[in-house]
């Protein structure tokens, strides 16, 4: 197992101060340096553990445990996904100025020792998902094949962002389904909502590697849009915005969803507005911002 120290490998400070050095490296491989890709696996879990409870004031001791339960599995789950991914792109990683210093692609972890550590994570991910009742358990199963597939993606088709989309946001068809026991129609808005809001924060994403993808032939909707990006970002926003509608007015029916509404609305015009697609600076910033347009749902969906 090679889990040399390797000098591209940069430290935030947590990593270095919480994991003993000879598992810092595997920390990175797991990007524990980097929370918000928990945070947008986690929410849309979260929008419908608490939509299908009925709001947090109705939540039960069973609902808070599907929040822990979910909140250890995105962790875990996020980190198997960062591993199959660089497993399968070590190589073209090593072309792209922002990957080339990652565990596997500068060769700090071997892909063995991947291999072994993605297992841990598969079997941990398990035990969580078999504390769920029948269907979520089978809807964990069933995007599994996705989580493997999604790398692929980028050497098949300009649209790698949707395809993570519908990866990413299993979650709130599993959410529903733990609370529920079945998948309701608030349940599929939800998951079309947080498609669409991946599709406009990946395609922003994606914009900080174009000149690097270029070079290495990797397809993303930042490359086939290009500089009508703002426009086709602000259009899946808004069919996100929509669905989001939908699955309050029907999950909850409240007054205040129009207020949670109106103020998802400013935050994605905010994010339109103040991007800047050729900077790659001012595309991680807004980026990272969609994990408070997610915890901002998240309030719709404890409070409509």
């Amino acid at each position: 197992m090679n889990t040399k120290a390797h000098t591209d490998i940069k430290s935030d400070g947590w990593v270095e101060q919480v994991f003993p050095e000879k598992l810092r490296v595997f920390a990175y491989l797991a990007r524990l340096d980097r929370p918000v890709g928990i945070w947008l696996l986690l929410l849309p879990g979260l929008w419908a553990i608490a939509l299908a409870s009925g709001g947090i004031m109705a939540m039960n001791a069973s609902d808070w445990g599907y929040v822990a339960l979910f909140g250890i599995g995105a962790v875990v789950m996020r980190a198997a996904g960062c591993v199959i991914n660089d497993l399968w792109d070590r190589k073209i990683d090593q072309k792209v100025e922002r990957t080339k210093a990652r565990p596997l692609a500068s060769g700090a972890v071997s892909p063995m020792a991947a291999m072994v550590f993605l297992a841990g994570l598969l079997l941990t991910g398990l035990t969580i998902l078999l504390q769920m009742n029948f269907v979520t358990v089978l809807l964990g199963f069933m995007v599994v094949p996705l989580i493997v597939a999604y790398p692929l993606m980028k050497r098949l088709t300009w649209w790698p962002q949707a395809f993570l989309g519908l990866t990413f946001n299993f979650g709130a068809l599993m959410g529903w389904s733990a609370v529920s026991g079945a998948v309701g129609l608030p349940a599929l808005c939800l998951y079309g909502a947080g498609i669409f809001w991946t599709l406009g924060y990946d395609t922003i994403y994606a914009h900080q590697d174009k000149e690097d993808d270029l070079v290495a032939g990797i397809k993303s909707t930042a490359l086939k849009f290009g500089e009508s990006s703002k426009k086709w970002v602000s259009g899946f926003y808004g069919a996100s915005l929509v669905l989001l509608a939908l699955a309050f007015l029907m999950g909850a029916g409240g007054v205040l969803w129009p207020v949670f509404v109106l103020a998802l609305a400013g935050h994605l015009y905010w994010q339109v507005k103040n991007w800047e697609p050729d900077n790659p600076e001012s595309s991680l910033k807004i980026f990272k911002a969609n994990r408070d347009f997610g915890l901002i749902v998240l309030a719709a969906c404890c409070f409509v």
